[in-house]
């Protein structure tokens, strides 16, 4: 595989915005909350979704590089199958909700139980922090793959995704829960304000969604 220029430009932007997204985190109002409860800011799936995001890009970065190392490529390629369709999963779930639905994704600034009937102030974040987060990883990942990638065979389509989907669906499912046991509270309100049977109906769709996202994205690669 060659030196491709516009490559190197797309993975180092997208890898220096997903790193000023994540160091951003402590500047938040809601950092004094979440860093001092259990599994900090990686209760959440967004941050979990971005850190494989960046390692992703930063491989690919370093293929495009050393482009004789086919093992760059190949560690791309695997990570890549596990941070496309977590992104799609992340930005699927965090757009719709912050625009029609909005305390079911931000958590409340006031965290104590109050009797009071007026709806509590949500924890906002900065626009250019909130794309960093939620749309950037997306985006990068699905550009980087239809202008400089090729599809993946039929069989790592269908077995890899399934793998990997169930694998993650697993992995989270049990983290989440566990923080949220722990910390007495969810990351996300929507976990929070459902029950456990309604958790796992959520965990279940969002793990599905990750795997006909990925055979649908890779269907239509050319």
């Amino acid at each position: 595989m060659s030196f491709s220029f516009p490559s190197v430009v797309l993975h180092s932007l997208s890898a220096s915005i997903m790193a000023y997204g994540y160091n951003q985190l402590k500047t938040l109002p809601i950092d004094a909350l979440v860093s001092t409860q259990y599994g900090g800011h990686f209760q959440y799936l967004t941050i979990q979704g971005l850190a494989i995001a960046w390692l992703t890009t930063i491989f690919a970065l370093a293929s495009d590089l050393f482009p004789s190392i086919n093992a760059l490529r190949k560690l791309k390629r695997i990570f890549f199958m596990i941070a496309m369709p977590l992104e799609v999963v992340i930005s699927s779930i965090y757009w719709p909700l912050l625009l029609v639905a909005t305390h079911l994704i931000l958590q409340p600034a006031n965290t104590t139980p109050s009797s009071s009937s007026e709806l509590p102030k949500l924890i906002r974040i900065p626009l250019t922090v909130d794309l960093a987060l939620h749309a950037v990883p997306a985006l990068s990942l699905l550009a980087d793959f239809m202008l400089f990638e090729t599809k993946y065979s039929r069989k790592q389509a269908v077995f890899g995704a399934t793998l990997v989907a169930s694998s993650f669906t697993l992995w989270y499912s049990w983290w989440v829960e566990r923080c949220g046991r722990i910390n007495g509270v969810y990351p996300y309100p929507f976990l929070t304000h459902n029950t456990f049977e309604g958790r796992v109906l959520i965990y279940l769709g969002a793990g599905f969604l990750a795997w006909v996202s990925f055979c649908f994205i890779n269907y239509f690669h050319k």
